[in-house]
């Protein structure tokens, strides 16, 4: 009998892998559970990935466009006008408010390249893109500045379990933005005038 077409089924198969990963994280993970999962012959998943590492590139590739999609689909960050720390504290607390698990599973895939090489040049493609994109606002140096603190703020906020403080982010995200430069969205009497919101610890 030949084989019946399918071009969706290599989709199927990563995002059965995502769910897989969501339920019961990376250790979960394996050819055989994400067939079931898939519902498709535990060779077709072999077919499409030949090794674990491969579905995994192919599951944070996808799972990874979570934040960095949210960002690239609002335009308002390329004006000019408006202020970036602001507009960045409120997405964080957009994608946050959203389906934590989402959340938790992209960090997890992204955070499972301590332990597999293979995932590394997918979480550098991912702080790569995003500064990218905030390149458009700001300087290249300050853009990597700016994903390194969001990364922080994220895994704060998944690992304790606190709550999300967007008045926070925006204080701390609007340190980083050197005054004068684009982006600010403020005068600098203004910013000057501005009493400084303290962190969790009081510095």
């Amino acid at each position: 009998m030949a084989r019946r077409y399918d071009p969706q089924r290599r989709r199927r198969i990563i995002d059965a892998a995502i769910r897989v990963v969501g339920r019961g994280g990376i250790a979960g993970l394996s050819h055989r559970s994400v067939a079931a999962e898939a519902d498709v012959p535990l060779g077709s998943t072999t077919y499409h990935f030949r090794t674990l590492d491969e579905l995994m590139v192919a599951a944070l590739r996808q799972a990874g466009e979570g934040f960095a999609g949210l960002v690239a689909a609002r335009g308002g960050l390329e004006d000019p006008r408006t202020d970036l720390a602001t507009s960045l504290a409120a997405l964080m607390g957009e994608w946050l408010a959203g389906d934590r698990t989402d959340v938790e599973l992209e960090y997890e895939l992204y955070l499972a390249a301590l332990r597999r090489p293979a995932l590394r040049p997918v979480a550098a493609e991912w702080c790569e893109g995003l500064a990218g994109q905030l390149s458009r606002r700001t300087d290249p140096v300050t853009a990597r500045a700016l994903v390194a603190l969001m990364d922080g703020i994220f895994l704060q906020v998944l690992l304790t379990g606190t709550a999300y403080d967007e008045a926070y982010a925006r204080d701390v995200l609007r340190r980083v933005i050197p005054e004068g430069r684009p982006g600010t969205g403020r005068r600098a009497e203004d910013a000057g005038a501005r009493t400084p919101r303290r962190g969790p610890t009081g510095t």
